[in-house]
């Protein structure tokens, strides 16, 4: 089922999509739809967009070289920390890294400039170290559940098939 949603067949080549990618040189690896293809996009979009710094679709961009994978997919993947969903998000990765240090946290929050000036060093490290286990832990986790149910949906789906060519078979024979 999974594969179903990222796989589509066409009807033929698109020629406008094999003209860009023979122009710029572009691998078309950065674009197809398959396991791996999609499994790694998820993963790159993910790590980079647990991570609070500006610009990470730019950080996709540099490590296509690098890791081959469906470009678009990682980039989407990028927006699910927008404007809206940053600041739980962030708190949520402070909480976890004061957790994971033992911190009790800062208490007494104010949002003024002036606040976080003085509690900068108490909020970074902690804020980082949930980043960390976010990015490394949650992404690699979406990573292989991606890998497993594209799999279960391939031989769900195959399964399907031969029950199908079973029961015509077994109809036509009845008919005879």
């Amino acid at each position: 089922m999974i594969r179903k949603v990222f796989k589509k067949k066409k009807n033929g080549k698109s020629s406008k999509i094999d003209a860009f990618l023979e122009k710029y040189k572009i691998p078309r690896e950065y674009l197809s739809v398959n396991r791996r293809s999609i499994s790694k996009g998820v993963w790159v979009g993910l790590f980079w967009g647990f991570i609070p710094m500006p610009m990470q679709m730019m950080a996709v961009l540099f490590t296509t070289p690098f890791i081959r994978f469906n470009v678009p997919i990682a980039i989407s993947m990028v927006w699910l920390s927008n404007p809206v969903t940053m600041p739980p998000m962030y708190y949520m990765e402070y909480l976890t890294g004061n957790f994971i240090l033992g911190n009790e946290g800062v208490q007494n929050v104010q949002l003024t400039m002036e606040w976080f000036k003085n509690n900068l060093g108490d909020i970074f490290v902690p804020l980082y170290v949930g980043t960390a286990f976010y990015s490394i832990v949650v992404s690699t986790l979406v990573y292989f559940a991606i890998n497993w149910l594209w799999i279960h949906s391939v031989k769900k789906e195959k399964h399907h098939k031969e029950r199908t060519r079973r029961e015509r078979k077994g109809k036509s024979s009845k008919e005879v």
